[in-house]
């Protein structure tokens, strides 16, 4: 009966009661010792200390650098624009609303891929030469924001 169901005897163990008395075996010092860093509350060495020895983390080269100017694109590519009517304008906003893109970033790039049937108004931050080119082509333009 699912009422009567019950963990194994063996998989429940108990969190050890400290500081309860000299019968216990955990009284006085509660299993800290006499005195020292360990024994203090908050005490013992930082996470990665190896006893003075130079740590790991040290020892390991640094590698590569983070460049703060870094623009990063939602990419979407032409033949994702078909799905639009002719003469529609088509914004960052909209491409959102629609699920085109799941997140803006730091803005819109239009891509190459596929071909595009639609003439369209295209507002983006940044379009690639082949993007561009198949746009004008296909009767529309294309906006920088």
């Amino acid at each position: 009966m699912l009422n009567e169901l019950k963990p194994n005897q063996s998989s429940l163990k108990s969190r050890t009661r400290v500081g309860r008395g000299p019968g216990s075996g955990l009284g006085k010092t509660s299993g800290r010792g006499q005195k020292g860093q360990g024994s203090r509350s908050g005490g013992g060495p930082r996470p990665g200390f190896e006893g003075g020895q130079l740590p790991l983390f040290q020892r390991l080269p640094k590698r590569g650098f983070k460049n703060v100017n870094h623009i990063e694109y939602a990419n979407i590519n032409v033949k994702d624009l078909n799905v639009f009517e002719n003469g529609d304008v088509v914004t960052p906003e909209v491409l959102l609303e629609r699920r085109i893109i799941r997140k803006l970033n730091d803005g819109v790039k239009v891509l190459a891929n596929g071909t595009l049937e639609k003439s369209l108004t295209v507002k983006a931050h940044a379009f690639s030469k082949q993007a561009l080119k198949a746009i004008n082509e296909a009767g529309g333009t294309a906006e920088v924001i």
